[in-house]
């Protein structure tokens, strides 16, 4: 197999609207997807919204998660977590897949990075592949392609539904209905039922539902890889 570079990303974002909470990247969704790629051989770097020491959020955290102590014991992807590049600063011909962690900071600030969003476009442009779980895939609200087309456009993807979103008494929270959003942007959503894993692929662009899907959704990022 040959070894490839791949991208994850994260919020910079690490307040909860006006609840008074704090948010950020969901651990998990970082943690297992690493594990995927660097256990198939593969290099991985991280880079946030806005650079420096990305938020992580508490919720995501579990120190019986076999996955999550290996990331934050492996001393390369401590010192990322240390002094993340901003999104506007990495150079996207460097990778040949990126893939958008999640956490509800995301809501904030994924969907209009300018940054982040180019990032998206070029590696995808490239025949790279995409990937997004959970609320990671509020990057692909405005990710349009050189054309003026959203990526989502007539694909099938997944995301944090409404009745998660509802389920977790954050609907009227966050700035917009991720699932409805995706909708409104030509996506087909397809969710399965809340809280269980989820995993949609469209050719090069990979998406799931919720946490759980976050391992699956590196999976299959990698045999979409694999196939080009």
């Amino acid at each position: 197999m040959t070894s490839r570079t791949i991208l994850i990303a994260l919020t910079s974002n690490e307040k909860l609207g006006d609840t008074g909470r704090s948010t950020g990247y969901y651990l998990s969704e970082v943690a297992h997807p690493w594990k995927v790629f660097s256990d198939a051989g593969h290099t991985v770097d991280l880079v946030s919204v806005a650079g420096g020491q990305p938020p992580r959020d508490p919720g995501g955290q579990d120190p019986n998660d076999v996955a999550q102590q290996a990331f934050l014991a492996d001393a390369r992807m401590t010192a990322q977590l240390g002094s993340t590049p901003a999104a506007d600063d990495v150079d996207g011909s460097r990778y040949d897949a990126i893939f958008f962690a999640g956490g509800h900071g995301t809501m904030w600030d994924f969907a209009d990075s300018v940054g982040l969003v180019g990032l998206g476009r070029e590696i995808y442009e490239r025949g790279g592949v995409v990937g997004a779980v959970c609320h990671g895939p509020a990057a692909l609200v405005n990710l349009t392609l050189s054309d003026g087309t959203h990526l989502v456009q007539g694909r099938q993807v997944a995301s944090f539904t409404n009745e998660e979103e509802t389920a977790v008494g954050l609907i009227d929270v966050v700035p917009f209905r991720l699932q409805t959003t995706l909708e409104e942007r030509g996506a087909k959503h397809i969710a399965a039922s809340k809280f269980t894993a989820q995993v949609v692929r469209d050719g090069r662009l990979v998406t799931g539902q919720n946490p759980q899907s976050a391992t699956g959704v590196a999976e299959q990022v990698l045999t979409a890889l694999n196939d080009e």
